[in-house]
C-alpha cells in the first residue's frame, strides 16, 4: 500500500468499542443507539460522555454508562485528560461526536487520529464553525447539508467521510432549516460510523476514499 494512504484494516471483522459525545440534541444519539441495538453495527457502545446531565434519560433507556465532565475554560484541559483516561480504561476504538458542542483541543485530536468522527449540520467547506443553519438563512441558501468528518487539529477541516443535501427555499426560516438537517445529520453520521465499523474508509492526505458496502 502506497505510504500515504493510512487505514489499520481489520476488514470488518473486529467488534468496536465506541464511546458516543453529546451535549443537550438527542437525535444523532437515538439513531445511533437503536441502529446498534437492531445489530446494523459491529460494535458495543462502551459509555456515553456528555457536558451535561441532560440527557443521561437516554443512556438508561439502553443501559449505558452516561459520565458528565462539565467544561469551563479554565477546566477544559484538566476535564478532556480524564477523559482520556476513561476512554483507555474501556479499550475505546471509535469516539462519536454526536453534536456535542465542544471544540477539542489539538492534544485531544491528536490522540486518537482517524478515530474520532465529527457531525458538522453544514456542507463542508461552507458555514464552518458555529451557528450555520443561522448562516446559511442569512445567506439566502437553496440547500442545506450535513458532513460527517474526522476531527483533526483544525476546526472543521478534517477528512470528509458522507455528506448529503436538501432543497430548501425562501419560505423556510431558521426553525425550519434546523428541522429539515436533523434528517440528514441522523443519516450521514450513521452512515460514517457504518463505513468506519466496516472497515471501508482509508484517509489519503486530507481526503477519505470510502468504498461501497
Amino acid at each position: 500500500m502506497c505510504k500515504h494512504f493510512k487505514s489499520k484494516k481489520s476488514w470488518g471483522n473486529k467488534r468496536r468499542r465506541i464511546s458516543i459525545f453529546v451535549s443537550k440534541y438527542d437525535h444523532c444519539l437515538w439513531e445511533l443507539l437503536l441502529r446498534q441495538r437492531a445489530g446494523e453495527f459491529n460494535c458495543d457502545v462502551a459509555m456515553i460522555i456528555s457536558n451535561h446531565e441532560k440527557l443521561r434519560h437516554v443512556a438508561d433507556t439502553f443501559d449505558i454508562p452516561y459520565r458528565v465532565f462539565p467544561i469551563t475554560k479554565e477546566n477544559k484541559l484538566e476535564q478532556e485528560e480524564e477523559q482520556i483516561s476513561l476512554m483507555e480504561q474501556y479499550n475505546v476504538d471509535l469516539l462519536v461526536l454526536a453534536r456535542y458542542m465542544q471544540v477539542l483541543s489539538p492534544s485531544f485530536c491528536s490522540r486518537f487520529q482517524n478515530q474520532i468522527i465529527n457531525i458538522h449540520h453544514s456542507f463542508l467547506p461552507a458555514f464552518r464553525g458555529g451557528s450555520p443553519y443561522h448562516k446559511a438563512h442569512e445567506r439566502g441558501v437553496k440547500l442545506v447539508g450535513a458532513t460527517a468528518h474526522y476531527a483533526t487539529t483544525e476546526l472543521d477541516e478534517g477528512p470528509i467521510i458522507e455528506q448529503d443535501i436538501m432543497r430548501v427555499s425562501h419560505r423556510d426560516d431558521v426553525k425550519d432549516l434546523i428541522r429539515k438537517g436533523r434528517t440528514l445529520e441522523k443519516t450521514v453520521l450513521t452512515n460514517a460510523v457504518k463505513a468506519h465499523l466496516d472497515d471501508r474508509i482509508i484517509t489519503h492526505h486530507s481526503k477519505c476514499i470510502v468504498f461501497a458496502e
